[in-house]
């Protein structure tokens, strides 16, 4: 049985009427008849009551029409479906992103333009280190990273553009000597304490640190690690030290916290996009077209 044969079934069925079900389907009537005859032997009974002057479907006929219609129904929903999945306007994306791209433009706008351009794609979005998309990435158990790249290796088979850079904030407490400054030199805490994340947290954050560190003369003195942005300003809240942040979480306020601009050359932490060096999926494709359209904007 071929959905042909239900397509002609159907036609016969609603016109009661070979002939006008022949010119609905563009088709002869005696091919149209034989069709029909095939599909009932296949069935393994009539479907139709043929009289001289008029057709009527039988009891079987009536019964088989309801599935008929279901059948036809959902073949054509499969193929609308292959073909938006085909447009990449269906089926689901895998998002990873890094904590303090919460706090930026960049996600919420390309996710808030690309929900209205897609609607019926499924994001399934995860807060993600950037050592652990990539490896999600490598393993092809995301689609597509919003990373912070800061001298972390990246996997054979994964490509990582920047779109964009975010200026480093140095957080003081607000009771250190510099804390009422614009903007500072990393020279001027070399005496200090760093609040930094661990070395095995899978952020790119601690080489940048240190590299800028060194720049400016001195070897980060770490004494304390949260694995957490927001801890770590909270830390530098209770007096525990002095912590190197992404900008965009200068948004958090907390008692007894200030953020300070840094003056050193390379103060900032790229904001990139990570995904399979692969040809991208339609699905992906529609994704990184929408992301391109973000960046150029906030330029």
């Amino acid at each position: 049985m071929e959905l042909r044969h239900l397509r002609y079934f159907v036609a016969v069925a609603e016109e009661l009427n070979f002939t006008r079900a022949a010119e609905r389907m563009h088709i002869g009537q005696p091919p149209l008849s034989m069709q029909i005859r095939d599909l009932e032997e296949e069935v393994g009974t009539p479907l139709f009551d043929r009289e001289k002057r008029r057709v009527t479907l039988t009891e079987a006929g009536k019964r088989f029409l309801d599935h008929a219609r279901r059948i036809l129904e959902q073949s054509r929903a499969a193929v609308e479906e292959a073909r938006r999945a085909g447009r990449g306007e269906a089926g689901e994306l895998r998002i990873g992103f890094a904590s303090s791209l919460a706090y930026t433009s960049t996600l919420a706008d390309t996710l808030y333009r690309y929900r209205q351009r897609y609607p019926n794609v499924a994001l399934q979005l995860r807060e993600m280190f950037t050592l652990d998309q990539l490896a999600a990435l490598a393993r092809r158990e995301l689609d597509v990273g919003f990373v912070r790249h800061g001298g972390l290796e990246v996997p054979a088979g994964v490509g990582v553009r920047e779109i964009g850079r975010d200026p480093l904030r140095l957080v003081v407490n607000a009771a250190h000597p510099h804390a009422g400054a614009g903007a500072v030199s990393l020279d001027q805490f070399r005496d200090d304490g760093f609040i930094a994340f661990p070395p095995d947290v899978g952020s790119g954050l601690p080489f940048v640190l240190e590299r800028l560190c060194r720049s400016a003369g001195f070897e980060p003195r770490i004494v304390q690690t949260a694995r957490e942005a927001t801890t770590q300003i909270g830390l530098v809240g209770a007096g525990l030290g002095v912590a190197m942040l992404p900008g965009p979480l200068e948004c958090v306020r907390l008692p007894r916290v200030r953020y300070l601009a840094l003056l050193d050359e390379g103060a900032y932490f790229s904001l990139a996009i990570a995904a399979a060096e692969r040809t991208p999926s339609p699905l992906l494709a529609g994704f990184l077209a929408v992301l391109d359209e973000v960046a150029v904007k906030s330029m």
